[in-house]
């Protein structure tokens, strides 16, 4: 079997059993891992090839190829978990990522053709957007929190509720945002309006949305109804691009890795125009942490078409040609892995109700979403990066220490207030 081959290279660290659709066992073993904390460490798998054009299809179109073959069952995990299995393959593959030539010639290939699967014009846009956020609501309140944050949470000790962490997250950009009562702020990518919502809420500001969903426009626009500030924030279906205004603070959660790589400087030009003279920008948006690349071809195809996360390098790249410049720079590292294992926990726990909603394929293929993304972020390259972003370097103060300052004048409710205060000390 030709894919032993690429797993013999591959499989450096851990314990890895294949067997294929002859029924042959082939065991991949490599040296203890080390460099991770014991509850981390993937333990050893089985996983049952079922159709023996995975032997082929597993070497030339790797990441897609287990995707697909998970999704339609011919791929099981005999010992251990998908995660496990995920976790095992993602903590190599990081680590020897040239193990093997058919790795190699797919990073080229998928690297080379970002360009085009990156391209997104409007209407491109738009569809891209539907094909994942215009999904059942329902399906989002079976591992979301309460307030539909979709995106990296903040975890100052770790021991938060995933409820508490998503509360902290959006404190922690209006820190960053230094907000005052009245302030006009744009939300690009709005989403179901909990951002636009909270600011509006907590800091009297005026605040309009922007999202390029039909499903979570409905939702915001109720929400803001329902809360009685309508007149405050106003949520519109509509591109960034086409928005017309001048902000005092813009900010924008989760929406940049829809981008495009060929629409940074777009992007950017967009927010220069939007953004006032001492204006305050927030951008939170998923990074890697390696040179630029492409986006795993399972996940563009089926989760998220259109999609990449950006290297810092080409943020930065992007902002300096805007004439915009960056004022602060943080990044978070495993935050949206315990996010994530937050979020695969609640699903799999109400899969039942998923079931209902759509079918066996669907929720596999979501098992399949959610355990790779966690492992990305645990074991790979991926973090977030939070970017503030001014037209002049004085618009903030010169050390971060407003940021602390805000936070504790700003305590989370409960449990969480608690933790924050341990966490301060």
């Amino acid at each position: 079997m030709l894919l032993s081959r690429l797993l013999e290279k591959l499989i450096r660290h851990g314990d890895l059993t294949v067997i294929d659709a002859h029924g042959s066992h082939h065991r991949f073993m490599g040296l203890p891992i080390t460099d991770l904390p014991p509850e981390r460490i993937p333990p050893s798998v089985t996983i049952r090839l079922h159709d023996p054009a995975l032997h082929w299809r597993l070497l030339t179109s790797t990441h897609m190829a287990a995707g697909e073959a998970f999704t339609d069952g011919t791929l099981t995990v005999e010992q251990g978990t998908l995660y496990d299995f995920l976790g095992l393959v993602i903590y190599n593959m990081s680590r020897h990522p040239d193990s093997h030539w058919a790795l190699r010639a797919q990073w080229w290939l998928n690297r080379t053709l970002r360009w085009i699967h990156q391209h997104n014009p409007l209407a491109r846009a738009q569809a891209n957007v539907a094909h994942h956020y215009d999904l059942s609501g329902a399906l989002y309140d079976l591992f979301l929190d309460s307030d539909r944050q979709y995106s990296c949470a903040y975890y100052a000790t770790g021991q938060e509720t995933l409820e508490e962490a998503q509360e902290a997250k959006k404190r922690h950009i209006a820190a960053k945002l230094l907000l005052a009562s009245g302030h006009r702020v744009l939300d690009i990518g709005s989403g179901w309006g909990g951002t636009a919502l909270y600011l509006a809420r907590t800091f009297g500001c005026r605040v309009e949305g922007v999202t390029l969903s039909r499903e979570q426009l409905a939702v915001a626009r109720e929400r803001a109804r329902t809360a009685g500030l309508s007149g405050q924030v106003e949520f519109f279906l509509r591109d960034y691009r086409t928005h017309q205004g001048r902000f005092d603070r813009i900010v924008s959660v989760g929406m940049f890795e829809h981008v495009g790589v060929n629409h940074y400087d777009e992007f950017f030009a967009k927010a220069l125009d939007l953004l006032a003279e001492d204006g305050v920008f927030v951008l939170h948006t998923i990074g890697r942490t390696s040179p630029p690349g492409g986006t795993n071809a399972w996940l563009r195809k089926y989760i998220f078409p259109g999609g990449y996360t950006p290297a810092l390098s080409e943020l930065m790249a992007a902002i300096e040609r805007s004439g915009l410049i960056v004022t602060d720079v943080e990044i978070l590292r495993h935050h949206y892995a315990e996010t994530l294992h937050a979020w695969r926990g609640r699903f799999m726990a109400r899969r039942a109700d998923a079931m209902r909603l759509y079918d066996e394929k669907f929720c596999r293929m979501w098992e399949f979403y959610l355990a790779g993304c966690e492992a990305v972020f645990r074991y790979d390259d991926q973090v977030v990066f939070q970017l503030q972003i001014a037209r002049r370097n004085t618009t903030v103060p010169m050390t971060r220490d407003y940021i602390t300052a805000f936070e504790r004048g700003h305590r989370l409710p409960g449990a969480a207030a608690t933790r924050d205060k341990a966490a301060a000390e």
